[in-house]
């Protein structure tokens, strides 16, 4: 399968520069900037400090497969947590509920 680019969103830096090393992170967030539910949950991540990457499917036409293989489902977003669980379309409650259980808030 198939790696799809990514775009990092470490906590460190709202603006990272492009030609630092970035961040790892543990949460993958497969989306498209005109979804609203995408646009909500990176926020949301954003908003608590926790790093993950975004997945741009419009970008990377070819990640929207690996995030349907991932959920079964071609909704948007897919968020993936490093425990290997995923959300479809969570609700920022489902999202923050899942970052606690896993101790990143």
């Amino acid at each position: 399968m198939r790696v799809p680019s990514v775009v990092r969103h470490p906590i460190a830096r709202s603006h990272p520069n492009e030609n630092e090393v970035p961040v790892s992170s543990p949460i993958r967030v497969f989306g498209a900037d005109w979804c609203r539910d995408c646009r909500r949950t990176s926020k949301q991540l954003k908003d608590l400090g926790v790093p993950f990457d975004y997945v741009d499917l419009v970008a990377d036409e070819a990640a929207a497969e690996v995030a349907r293989q991932i959920s079964g489902r071609t909704n948007i977003p897919v968020v993936v947590y490093p425990d290997g669980t995923h959300h479809v379309e969570p609700s920022n409650a489902d999202v923050e509920t899942k970052l606690r259980e896993l101790s990143l808030i």
